[in-house]
């Protein structure tokens, strides 16, 4: 985390503190004169913002939108959908995971393949890394970390849920 995230300074007699969990805001104000100088304010700007961190982890926005009791695979926010081609008269079977970045509405698309040929060991597979994938997200929002979803570029011919970091940071 950035030393100084959460503190700006309005103006030259002091630092604010601001954090905004589920839309209610916890914020302070730590003037240079009443903290002895510039310095020690900012000092106690952070032991601030770090035990107010502390207090509200766990409670940042996961959805934009709360969301539905309807779930495909029991998972929140992985869902499994079949997808029809129209240009090549086939059907697909996908695990789609959904995310919010910067306040954006996202999805990745773990597509497992033609429905017709589809082994249990790959639906499985496809599964297992969304769910991963899935988790990982939320690992770094509640513990407000960025979340990078690169690692799971090359999906398909690794299995990335065996992978004893990767899924200690998810669990």
């Amino acid at each position: 985390m950035a030393k100084n995230k959460h503190i700006t300074e309005p103006d030259v007699f002091g630092f604010q503190v601001r954090i905004v969990r589920r839309g209610k805001e916890s914020s302070r104000y730590f003037s240079h004169k009443l903290w002895g100088n510039k310095s020690k304010s900012l000092k106690a700007a952070i032991t601030w913002r770090d035990q107010m961190l502390t207090v509200l982890k766990g409670s940042k926005t996961r959805f934009l939108k709360p969301p539905k009791n309807k779930t495909t695979t029991g998972v929140t926010g992985v869902s499994r959908t079949i997808k029809y081609d129209h240009r090549k008269d086939k059907s697909y079977l996908c695990y789609t995971v959904f995310w919010v970045s910067n306040g954006k509405s996202k999805n990745k698309t773990f597509q497992v393949g033609n429905v017709d040929k589809v082994t249990a060991d790959d639906e499985l597979h496809a599964f297992r890394t969304a769910k991963l994938f899935r988790s990982c997200y939320e690992f770094s929002i509640d513990n407000d970390l960025e979340f990078y979803d690169n690692k799971f570029a090359g999906w398909k011919k690794t299995r990335l849920y065996e992978d004893e970091n990767l899924n200690a940071v998810a669990l």
